[in-house]
């Protein structure tokens, strides 16, 4: 065990060993980061086709935040509902 060749071997091997884990871990974060990518386009896309709400929840929804805005303006006037 204490021939210098078998370090060398064994240094080497691990070295390679860490190099393949690195290796498929980037490729791996870089699939992952394209596939993020492709959900964030599809994600963007469908909002530009999607400007108008078309449902009647949608419109319920957003008459329901004028009604916040609405009341927060009020109590920023200093006005009692």
């Amino acid at each position: 065990m204490s021939d210098p060749n078998f370090y060398m071997v064994m240094a080497t091997a691990t070295l390679a060993g860490i190099g393949m884990v690195t290796a498929a871990g980037l490729a791996g974060w870089r699939g992952w980061l394209s596939l993020k990518r492709q959900e964030l386009s599809l994600t963007h896309q469908s909002e530009t086709s999607h400007s108008a709400p078309s449902n009647a929840g949608a419109r319920i929804e957003i008459a329901d935040l004028k009604e916040r805005i609405r009341k927060l303006e009020a109590i920023a006037a200093g006005v009692d509902l």
